[in-house]
């Protein structure tokens, strides 16, 4: 299994760089078994049965990427210099390590100083990245991060364009809760309050779980044969009353249908070999890739992926490769929008 076998061409014009407003007019390519529809987000009302199960992911983006200044002295005095600093994952000591531009620059010990009287201090540096210890704590820190911080949009749109405040709503989902995500889990920001309440009426069940995406998740595959990737570790957590709900409509022959791959991939390492989901809180680093077998999902809600990514190679693991090939030829060719802030699928094998 070669990278070269997940390439496909992507005219650059159909990446977007904004979303679908409202959240629910964007489109969705419903894909069942052979058939595939054009769809729209609102349609999954009409789509889904009463007695499927939606997982939500419910982990919040944090504004991670900081603009700040350290000053040291200098014989002529006090010289700031300005240092980018991008969030990565807090630590259990109460850390967070971080990405720093220019990170030869920055010394340990060093202040950083950013806006809303937050200031950070290195406490240790790799050649790579470094960790912080922040002057505020708890709400105060949460309150500060969202004056002085930016939303980390991918790379492929920030390339475009600065990240703004429209981003701060755009990139979050309705139902995020849990402080920790460096990216959002992108086929979740196509719900708005309204579509969900339409869906439980409707008597699909929702249930959540959480997964804080690290920005591993734009780290490119560097390995000719995918087999051999090493996936970066992210945290996760399904409660016990998530992990009932899901073996009581696996046990009534629901579907369990996750938001998102992030949400896919935790609940397939969460559940055992018979397809048992287990309360679970901890690291994963799951790959799945072509030959993976399923144990609990049914179907997958997600956004059209990057080539040669190891998102395209779980949903032609779930889907099957051929037919991967063809929705994404489908997708191209009717003008989809891709990636983030793109239109978004319904996969069912």
């Amino acid at each position: 299994m070669q990278l070269s076998d997940f390439d496909f061409d992507l005219p650059e014009a159909l990446i977007a760089t904004r979303p679908a407003k409202p959240r629910t007019s964007a489109r969705l390519l419903l894909a069942e078994g052979d058939e595939i529809q054009d769809k729209h987000i609102f349609d999954l009302v009409d789509i889904l049965r009463p007695g499927d199960l939606l997982v939500l992911n419910n982990t919040k983006v944090i504004p991670a990427r900081l603009t700040g200044h350290r000053q040291r002295q200098s014989a002529q005095g006090p010289v700031s210099a300005k240092i980018e600093v991008t969030l990565l994952e807090p630590l259990p000591d109460g850390h967070w390590r971080a990405l720093a531009k220019p990170l030869r620059k920055v010394e340990v010990g060093e202040h950083v100083h950013f806006a809303a009287g937050l200031v950070g201090t290195v406490d240790s540096k790799s050649e790579a990245d470094l960790s912080f210890t922040f002057n505020l704590t708890g709400p105060d820190f949460d309150a500060a991060l969202l004056q002085a911080g930016l939303m980390p949009l991918p790379p492929y749109i920030a390339a475009k364009r600065a990240p703004d405040a429209q981003d701060n709503n755009d990139y979050q989902p309705v139902f995020a809760r849990h402080r920790g995500a460096v990216a959002a889990p992108t086929a979740s920001l196509h719900f708005d309050e309204a579509l969900l309440a339409a869906l439980r009426s409707k008597g699909v069940l929702l249930t959540e779980v959480t997964l804080h995406v690290g920005a591993g998740t734009f780290l490119p595959v560097k390995v000719e044969d995918v087999t051999t990737h090493k996936m970066h570790a992210e945290w996760g957590e399904v409660t016990p009353q998530a992990a009932v709900q899901i073996n009581a409509v696996k046990a009534a022959g629901g579907r369990v249908i996750p938001v998102g791959t992030t949400a896919l991939r935790l609940i397939e390492s969460a559940a055992d070999e018979h397809g048992q989901m287990q309360p679970w809180q901890g690291p994963t680093d799951i790959f799945i890739y072509p030959g993976h077998r399923f144990r609990v999902t049914d179907g997958l809600m997600t956004n059209f992926h990057l080539p040669k990514s190891t998102l395209l190679m779980l949903v032609s693991a779930l889907m099957g490769k051929d037919r991967i090939d063809r929705i994404y030829a489908h997708a191209v060719a009717q003008g989809y929008r891709f990636f983030s802030y793109g239109d978004g699928s319904l996969l069912i094998p």
